[in-house]
């Protein structure tokens, strides 16, 4: 996509960071009531974004959106965030930054990414190659297990 560029993020944004991720988080019907309900869980721990687990897709020098990779116990890689501010949604944003973190991941070694992805997500997640393999509890309720292999 022109003028779009994924890189690493830096500390000084993670305040800005987590604002993006509340904003589409509130903005998301599947999402909004468990934000309501447990504004903590609006966080971008400064220690992700300096281990270089946090990447940010700016479009056009401003960020719309950014990811999170994690690396696993089992050596495989975890989504552990995915967020694009609302009004660029549905504009391929997301496919964008699913694609950079299964790079990353397989640059790292793994051999498949992993995301705990909500109901109302499936549907996305399974158009940027991801399969169901089971069900996860989180402090939100029942959620998706999913993977993409690399």
């Amino acid at each position: 996509m022109s003028g779009t560029l994924i890189r690493s993020a830096n500390a000084s944004e993670q305040g800005s960071l987590e604002e993006l991720q509340r904003r589409a988080s509130l903005n998301n019907p599947g999402d909004r009531e468990a934000m309501l309900a447990h504004p903590d869980a609006i966080e971008l721990p400064i220690a992700q974004i300096e281990a270089g687990h946090v990447f940010v897709l700016e479009k056009d020098g401003a960020a719309v959106g950014f990811s999170v990779v994690l690396p696993r116990e089992d050596g495989q890689a975890e989504l552990d965030g995915l967020f694009v501010e609302p009004a660029f949604w549905r504009n391929g944003f997301g496919r964008l930054l699913v694609d950079h973190a299964a790079e990353v991941a397989a640059a790292r070694g793994s051999a498949a990414l992993h995301v705990v992805g909500n109901y109302h997500a499936e549907k996305f997640y399974m158009a940027c190659g991801f399969r169901r393999i089971g069900l996860a509890k989180t402090r939100f309720g029942d959620a998706l297990l999913m993977q993409r292999l690399l």
